[in-house]
Protein backbone atom coordinates (compact mmCIF):
# COMPACT_ATOMS: atom_id res chain seq x y z
CA UNK A 1 0.00 0.00 0.00
CA UNK A 2 1.30 3.28 -0.79
CA UNK A 3 1.32 6.23 1.61
CA UNK A 4 -1.43 7.66 -0.61
CA UNK A 5 -3.80 4.87 -0.11
CA UNK A 6 -3.60 4.71 4.11
CA UNK A 7 -5.47 8.89 3.56
CA UNK A 8 -8.68 7.68 5.54
CA UNK A 9 -7.45 4.57 5.96
CA UNK A 10 -6.06 4.58 10.23
CA UNK A 11 -2.39 5.24 11.42
CA UNK A 12 0.38 5.31 9.00
CA UNK A 13 2.29 1.77 9.40
CA UNK A 14 5.26 3.40 10.81
CA UNK A 15 3.18 4.78 13.57
CA UNK A 16 2.64 1.99 16.99
CA UNK A 17 -1.48 1.68 17.95
CA UNK A 18 -0.14 1.25 21.03
CA UNK A 19 2.33 4.47 21.49
CA UNK A 20 -0.86 6.63 19.85
CA UNK A 21 -3.62 5.00 22.29
CA UNK A 22 -1.23 5.87 25.91
CA UNK A 23 -1.40 9.31 24.96
CA UNK A 24 -3.10 11.48 26.59
CA UNK A 25 -3.57 14.99 26.40
CA UNK A 26 -1.68 17.64 28.74
CA UNK A 27 -4.38 19.31 29.88
CA UNK A 28 -3.21 22.50 32.84
CA UNK A 29 0.08 20.21 33.80
CA UNK A 30 2.50 22.29 32.05
CA UNK A 31 1.00 25.22 33.55
CA UNK A 32 0.92 24.78 36.97
CA UNK A 33 4.41 25.49 36.72
CA UNK A 34 7.19 27.74 35.71
CA UNK A 35 9.23 26.87 32.88
CA UNK A 36 12.29 26.50 35.20
CA UNK A 37 10.42 24.13 37.40
CA UNK A 38 9.25 22.51 34.62
CA UNK A 39 12.91 21.61 33.28
CA UNK A 40 13.97 20.53 36.58
CA UNK A 41 10.57 18.49 36.85
CA UNK A 42 12.01 16.93 32.86
CA UNK A 43 15.89 16.23 34.53
CA UNK A 44 14.61 14.05 37.53
CA UNK A 45 11.90 12.39 35.25
CA UNK A 46 15.22 11.62 32.63
CA UNK A 47 16.77 10.20 35.68
CA UNK A 48 14.23 7.89 37.11
CA UNK A 49 13.50 6.68 33.27
CA UNK A 50 16.41 4.52 33.25
CA UNK A 51 15.74 2.41 29.79
CA UNK A 52 14.97 6.05 27.81
CA UNK A 53 11.72 5.59 26.28
CA UNK A 54 9.59 8.54 27.61
CA UNK A 55 7.86 6.17 30.24
CA UNK A 56 8.22 5.73 34.23
CA UNK A 57 7.57 1.57 34.33
CA UNK A 58 8.04 -0.29 37.46
CA UNK A 59 11.79 -1.55 36.33
CA UNK A 60 12.73 2.01 36.41
CA UNK A 61 11.29 2.87 39.72
CA UNK A 62 12.81 -1.04 40.81
CA UNK A 63 16.70 0.05 39.72
CA UNK A 64 16.34 3.48 41.18
CA UNK A 65 15.13 2.65 44.15
CA UNK A 66 17.98 -0.23 44.23
CA UNK A 67 20.25 2.00 43.46
CA UNK A 68 19.12 4.26 46.68
CA UNK A 69 19.23 1.26 49.02
CA UNK A 70 15.96 0.66 49.22
CA UNK A 71 14.00 -2.63 48.16
CA UNK A 72 10.46 -1.99 46.86
CA UNK A 73 7.55 -4.22 46.85
CA UNK A 74 5.83 -5.35 43.72
CA UNK A 75 2.67 -3.39 45.59
CA UNK A 76 4.80 0.04 46.58
CA UNK A 77 5.49 0.36 42.99
CA UNK A 78 2.70 -0.32 41.56
CA UNK A 79 0.60 2.10 43.80
CA UNK A 80 2.99 4.85 42.95
CA UNK A 81 2.55 3.89 39.10
CA UNK A 82 -1.46 3.82 39.72
CA UNK A 83 -1.58 7.26 42.30
CA UNK A 84 -2.59 9.41 38.85
CA UNK A 85 -4.07 12.73 39.73
CA UNK A 86 -7.77 12.55 39.56
CA UNK A 87 -7.58 8.62 39.06
CA UNK A 88 -9.19 7.40 42.37
CA UNK A 89 -6.17 4.80 43.16
CA UNK A 90 -6.71 3.11 39.21
CA UNK A 91 -5.70 5.13 36.06
CA UNK A 92 -6.33 4.75 32.30
CA UNK A 93 -4.17 1.62 31.15
CA UNK A 94 -2.31 -0.74 33.18
CA UNK A 95 0.62 -0.16 35.91
CA UNK A 96 2.91 -1.94 33.12
CA UNK A 97 2.45 0.78 30.89
CA UNK A 98 3.77 3.22 33.29
CA UNK A 99 3.55 6.78 32.76
CA UNK A 100 4.38 9.61 30.63
CA UNK A 101 5.75 13.15 31.42
CA UNK A 102 2.69 14.65 31.67
CA UNK A 103 1.72 12.29 33.98
CA UNK A 104 4.12 12.72 36.01
CA UNK A 105 3.97 16.59 35.79
CA UNK A 106 0.30 16.10 37.06
CA UNK A 107 1.33 13.85 40.20
CA UNK A 108 3.44 16.58 41.17
CA UNK A 109 1.55 19.47 40.83
CA UNK A 110 -1.19 17.15 42.85
CA UNK A 111 1.28 16.11 45.50
CA UNK A 112 2.88 19.74 46.06
CA UNK A 113 -0.01 21.91 45.70
CA UNK A 114 -0.89 19.59 48.87
CA UNK A 115 1.92 21.11 50.43
CA UNK A 116 1.02 25.15 50.56
CA UNK A 117 3.71 27.14 51.98
CA UNK A 118 1.27 30.18 52.15
CA UNK A 119 -1.59 28.48 54.39
CA UNK A 120 1.01 27.04 56.42
CA UNK A 121 2.55 30.55 57.16
CA UNK A 122 -0.78 31.85 57.58
CA UNK A 123 -1.53 29.28 60.22
CA UNK A 124 1.59 29.78 61.75
CA UNK A 125 0.75 33.49 62.70
CA UNK A 126 -3.15 33.21 63.06
CA UNK A 127 -2.19 31.05 66.28
CA UNK A 128 -1.48 34.80 67.60
CA UNK A 129 -3.53 36.50 66.34
CA UNK A 130 -6.81 35.99 68.74
CA UNK A 131 -9.73 38.05 66.78
CA UNK A 132 -8.91 36.67 63.66
CA UNK A 133 -8.20 39.94 61.69
CA UNK A 134 -4.97 38.87 59.79
CA UNK A 135 -2.41 40.91 61.93
CA UNK A 136 -0.16 40.52 64.68
CA UNK A 137 1.46 42.54 67.25
CA UNK A 138 5.18 43.06 66.63
CA UNK A 139 6.28 43.51 70.27
CA UNK A 140 4.40 40.22 70.96
CA UNK A 141 5.74 38.26 68.22
CA UNK A 142 9.66 39.58 68.54
CA UNK A 143 9.26 37.41 72.03
CA UNK A 144 7.76 34.80 70.64
CA UNK A 145 10.63 34.35 67.73
CA UNK A 146 13.52 35.19 70.13
CA UNK A 147 12.32 32.97 73.08
CA UNK A 148 10.47 30.14 71.96
CA UNK A 149 11.34 27.23 69.74
CA UNK A 150 13.99 27.45 66.79
CA UNK A 151 14.68 31.07 67.75
CA UNK A 152 15.15 33.76 65.49
CA UNK A 153 18.24 36.23 65.77
CA UNK A 154 17.30 39.81 66.40
CA UNK A 155 18.44 40.90 63.18
CA UNK A 156 16.19 38.27 61.61
CA UNK A 157 13.33 39.63 63.60
CA UNK A 158 14.06 43.13 62.71
CA UNK A 159 14.10 42.31 58.91
CA UNK A 160 10.95 40.21 59.21
CA UNK A 161 8.77 43.06 60.70
CA UNK A 162 10.23 45.96 58.78
CA UNK A 163 9.00 46.74 55.74
CA UNK A 164 5.35 47.52 54.12
CA UNK A 165 3.79 44.73 56.19
CA UNK A 166 3.75 46.26 59.37
CA UNK A 167 2.35 49.39 60.29
CA UNK A 168 2.84 52.67 62.12
CA UNK A 169 1.01 51.39 65.37
CA UNK A 170 3.53 47.72 65.39
CA UNK A 171 0.88 45.71 63.70
CA UNK A 172 2.28 43.58 60.94
CA UNK A 173 -0.04 42.27 58.38
CA UNK A 174 0.59 38.08 58.10
CA UNK A 175 -2.17 37.71 55.62
CA UNK A 176 -0.92 40.16 52.88
CA UNK A 177 2.80 39.10 53.61
CA UNK A 178 2.18 35.79 53.21
CA UNK A 179 0.09 36.40 49.65
CA UNK A 180 3.21 38.39 48.36
CA UNK A 181 5.76 35.94 49.53
CA UNK A 182 3.34 32.77 47.42
CA UNK A 183 3.56 35.39 43.86
CA UNK A 184 7.45 35.70 44.45
CA UNK A 185 8.01 31.95 44.94
CA UNK A 186 9.50 30.01 42.21
CA UNK A 187 9.84 32.86 40.05
CA UNK A 188 13.36 32.01 37.52
CA UNK A 189 16.62 34.31 38.72
CA UNK A 190 16.93 36.75 35.91
CA UNK A 191 20.41 36.35 33.79
CA UNK A 192 20.54 40.02 34.82
CA UNK A 193 21.03 39.33 38.42
CA UNK A 194 23.45 37.16 38.34
CA UNK A 195 25.67 39.20 36.17
CA UNK A 196 28.65 41.13 37.39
Amino acid sequence: MSKVATLGHGLPSNVSKSSQARREPSGGAYTMFTPQQVKQFKEAFTMIDQDGDGRLTESDLRLMLSNLGQTPTHQLLQSLLTSRPGSGGSSKGSASEGINFTQFLSMMGEHLLQLDPEQDLVDAFACFDEGDTGIVDVNEMRKWLGEMGDRMEDWEIERLFKGPFTDRQGRFNYVEFAKVLKVNDGDPERDDKLST
